[in-house]
């Protein structure tokens, strides 16, 4: 069973499935001559073009929003209600972001990363870090969202940097499960057919 591990896992998983992809022997690379690597970004990273850990070319991979997944979340409560183990189906939001040197390279960068999640979507086995804990049946399917774009340029008015072409991927379903079963309460007394007394 995964546990709390596992949403640091997806994102290091994409990180790694990418870069692995960006360097296949077996396709060209996005930018010729340089080596592109997928790098997991938080905001302060966004400091200005290459700032952080950020330096071009390279793909940001930007956890911007962590959600219940709303299709699954009560069929796993009532799961849990079973067999006594918390259950949370989560839907990981990430923002990926290309950087380099001029815009036909990071189209290039975002071209090779939508053709890697397109031909892959479902990380599992061995495309999953063992950090989350994965039990051998799971897996997590990345997708392509359908986001507005204000809903993208309202992220970056959060951000230290200016808008910059960005694809939204939904990595679904991440689950935590509890490591300790909890326990039911105890039913000790069990009335039935209780009549109220008339009220004199």
């Amino acid at each position: 069973m995964a546990d709390f591990t596992a949403i640091a896992s997806v994102g290091k998983s994409l990180e790694r499935f990418l870069s692995w992809c960006f360097t296949d022997p077996l396709m060209p690379v996005p930018v010729p001559g340089f080596t592109t690597k997928a790098v997991l970004a938080r905001t302060e990273d966004f400091d200005g073009a290459g700032g952080g850990q950020l330096s071009p070319p390279c793909l940001s991979i930007f956890l911007y929003r962590v959600d219940f997944n709303k299709t699954m979340r009560a069929a796993w409560s009532a799961v849990g209600s079973h067999d006594g183990f918390g259950h949370l189906p989560l839907d990981l939001h990430y923002m990926l972001t290309p950087w380099a040197s001029d815009p036909e390279l990071e189209h290039r960068i975002i071209g090779r990363t939508m053709q890697c999640l397109e031909t892959t979507p479902i990380l599992s086995g061995p495309l999953l870090t063992p950090g989350g804990s994965w039990a051998p049946h799971e897996g997590v399917q990345v997708v392509l969202e359908d986001v507005p774009t204000e809903w993208i340029m309202r992220t970056f008015d959060s951000l230290p940097t200016d808008f910059k072409l960005s694809i939204p991927y939904c990595a679904r379903i991440t689950r935590i499960d509890s490591r300790q079963r909890f326990a039911a309460p105890d039913a000790t007394t069990v009335v039935a057919g209780l009549v109220p007394s008339a009220v004199s």
